[in-house]
């Protein structure tokens, strides 16, 4: 059951973001220790500052005590008068959340039945008692249900045919009975599909429990193996389990053990161990279920171990050993290999090897891209290869039959692409577990048509709709337009973007406008369905993705002038998107917004240092701000694992090139546009200190009356709130900013 693709662990860095600390000499910090002691005692960490100059209205906002921090790297020396607040056993600390939240709620009091108006849309476009789209593999068609009064999904089983009785295999709204937040991970049947193994976090920092249900008798087995990432495979045997442990304080999965269904975890055996601070690591298991495999991941570089998924105690064997700047990932089908590479290839290209030779030089040419191309994945079939790829900031799917019975080469005979035909959209393979098949499946969105799932007959080139969500209403495609252009940067660049409105909507420069970036990690932002933005579309928006660089809509040379000491651009590349959004009157100019979270909340702490007029309000979710204190600890998660995206700031170059940007040290006195920021107590990825320091020195310093809010979720993470409807009223929140914005002017 492959309810969670075992090759996202390679991926998985795409969708990381950041944390938080500093490095100073030990006898700086027992300096601090000892001021914040006597601070405490004399009662300064338990009130604010009378400072007015933030006043709205007549409600004052929470001022943060100050204790001066110094930092010294490369002679020079920074100070943070606000350190004091990574200390979360602090109750200074939480009075001050508390009462950043709660001035939030009185500053959008007036929107409260705006609020609510708006969670009840959103609720009532989407079906909220509805069933997956089933998934086919090893006998079971295997697919979610959600109910209209239920929170959570109930994962569910057919045996054979979809006409058979229904079986529960997890309910996830009793796992989160009387719980604040529950998060499930990956859920996994065995391959005699007697057992399940799923795992859960109840805290949302990423710190899940395996357990091991017994699904003949439904009960759950005495096994529990607790702290870890939730990353998880079965062997072959339907006894063994491998999965990853992370180190306890940095977080960083470095570890991976093997369970005996039935005994103790603290019998479990460490198979691998990931010494390199720059790698983590994951699990998986190949298509063909013949091999498990360990993959060691690095921002510019990859390393996979197998092991025979019928002998999981067996060594893990190196398939190819890692090597500086070059990453691959693999499948595996009848006795070959298939590996995709930027061996020689900047934008990857598919290679194949047999099971004995699978060392680099042994590798054969299956698919290059084109000079315009980008080859993102595959999908292996018994008779066909399936390639993701990008071309033009748009994604492709290509097919092709094989040659022969070798499986090493692909015929020219009928390959083609699959058409799409809207101006901006994302096409994506699916779940194929059964290799045996003519049918591919994929994925398919734009920003007017909703998540459909195809199955697409690869001998007769025929589609067939699977399932397409369901939008409930007045939604109608064809009230609204959707255009995909592209303008030119400051240095040239062509920049994709992607815009969505109403037909109704004039574009004579009277319209709000919001404005959506990330620009990270390779990670390419989709033009795909969102239900929610509708409720924003039928007030009047426009609605723009800009497709900024640290992506990769155009390929790896996109992302690679988008990271490290060109990370410039993509602040650049966004300012230079609004400002031809307001000259090309798809936008007010005083009616502009935006909004970026994590490495995007960066992106967005960025652009107000540089154009802090040109919005008129943003939105930063867990914002990734304070950039060269969090670089400097190692202590903490993502930090060393990063260096090869953000720089290293012990060196100097790196050091001051990021703190020319890092949007907390560059704070000054001046005006800033509204602003609404957004926090998880729990985040792992961005530590809750780094939004909430920002947000006090913000306040400390800026010159004008706008509104500055921060909400920081009390009980969650990076992720945010796991209910269904508390993420509908975290969205509503940022609309009503946005709307008591776009009318109060």
């Amino acid at each position: 059951m492959k309810l969670v693709s075992s090759m996202s662990v390679v991926c998985s860095r795409f969708g990381l973001s950041r944390c938080l600390a500093a490095v100073v000499p030990a006898n700086r910090r027992s300096v601090v220790v000892i001021v914040w002691g006597l601070a405490a005692l004399a009662g300064v960490t338990t009130g604010y500052s009378q400072d007015e100059s933030a006043v709205r209205e007549v409600l004052r906002a929470p001022q943060a005590a100050t204790i001066p921090f110094e930092m010294t790297i490369h002679g020079d020396t920074r100070v943070d008068e606000y350190y004091w607040m990574r200390d979360r056993e602090n109750p200074a600390v939480i009075r001050y959340l508390e009462e950043e939240n709660d001035y939030l709620k009185k500053q959008m009091a007036d929107t409260e039945s705006l609020q609510s108006k708006l969670v009840a849309e959103m609720k009532g476009r989407i079906q909220l008692t509805d069933t997956s789209a089933p998934v086919f593999d090893r006998g079971y068609w295997y697919y979610e249900k959600t109910s209209e009064q239920l929170q959570y999904p109930i994962y569910c089983r057919k045996k054979t045919t979809l006409e058979a009785d229904e079986e529960v295999l997890l309910d996830v709204n009793q796992l989160a009975a009387g719980q604040s937040y529950c998060s499930v991970g990956e859920v996994q049947t065995s391959p005699q599909n007697n057992l399940m193994v799923y795992a859960v976090d109840f805290v949302g920092r990423r710190k899940y429990s395996l357990r091991i249900r017994d699904l003949t008798t439904g009960q759950l087995l005495d096994d529990e193996i607790v702290d870890v990432t939730g990353n998880v495979v079965w062997a072959e045997d339907n006894q063994t389990l491998l999965y990853t442990r992370q180190d306890p304080e940095t977080l960083r999965p470095y570890q991976v053990y093997r369970h005996q269904v039935g005994t103790d975890s603290s019998q479990d055996v460490l198979v691998y161990e990931e010494r390199d601070e720059e790698f983590s690591c994951g699990v998986g298991k190949t298509k063909s279920n013949k091999y498990l495999f360990i993959a060691s991941v690095q921002t510019l570089s990859t390393e996979f171990r197998l092991i025979d998924a019928h002998q999981p105690t067996l060594e893990p064997k190196v398939f190819e050993p890692r090597r500086r700047d070059h990453e691959y990932s693999l499948d595996h089908i009848g006795d070959r290999f298939v590996i995709r590479t930027n061996w020689d290839e900047k934008n990857f290209r598919l290679m194949t090897c047999s099971e004995t030779e699978t060392n680099r030089e042994a590798w054969k040419l299956l698919a290059a891209p084109q000079a315009d191309e980008y080859i993102e994945g595959f999908e292996l079939l018994e008779k066909y290869c399936a390639i993701q790829k990008r071309r033009a900031a748009l994604t492709r799917i290509e097919v092709a039959s094989w040659r022969d019975d070798t499986l090493m080469e692909l015929s020219d005979v009928g390959r083609h692409e699959i058409e799409f035909s809207e101006p901006c959209y994302v096409a994506a393979l699916g779940e194929n577990p059964e290799g045996q098949t003519p049918w591919l499946r994929y994925h398919y969105s734009s920003l007017t048509t909703p998540p459909t799932t195809y199955e697409y007959r690869l001998d007769q080139r025929e589609t067939k709709v699977i399932k397409q969500q369901q939008i409930l209403g007045n939604f109608a495609p064809e009230n609204y337009q959707t255009e995909r252009v592209f303008v030119a940067a400051r240095d040239g660049a062509q920049i994709p973007v992607s815009i969505v409105y109403r037909k109704d909507t004039p574009l004579d420069g009277s319209a709000p406008c919001f404005q959506y970036g990330y620009g990270s990690y390779g990670y390419s932002t989709d033009p795909e369905f969102d239900s929610n933005v509708i409720s924003l579309l039928d007030r009047g928006f426009v609605y723009v993705l800009a497709h900024v660089r640290g992506g990769q809509e155009l390929g790896r040379a996109w992302y690679e002038d988008g990271k490290l000491l060109k990370k410039m651009n993509t602040f650049y590349d966004f300012i230079d998107v609004g400002k031809y959004l307001i000259e090309h009157k798809y936008a007010s100019k005083d009616r502009l917004y935006s909004q970026g979270g994590s490495a995007g909340g960066l992106l967005m702490g960025a652009v107000i240092n540089l154009e802090p007029s040109l919005y008129h309000g943003v939105v930063a979710d867990v914002p990734f701000v304070d950039v060269v204190t969090t670089m400097l600890d190692e202590t903490i998660p993502l930090t060393t694992s990063e260096y090869d995206e953000w720089g290293n700031p012990n060196e100097k170059q790196y050091y001051d090139y990021m703190l020319s940007y890092s949007p907390y040290d560059q704070v000054e006195a001046k005006d800033y546009p509204h602003m609404l920021v957004t926090s998880g107590l729990h985040d792992s990825q961005v530590q809750y200190w780094e939004p909430t320091k920002w947000v006090a020195r913000l306040r400390q310093k800026k010159t004008d009356r706008h509104l500055l809010l921060l909400k920081t979720n009390m009980e969650a993470g990076h992720g945010g709130a796991s209910a269904r409807d508390e993420r509908f009223k975290e969205t509503a929140l940022t609309y009503a900013f946005l709307l008591k914005l776009a009318e109060d002017r």
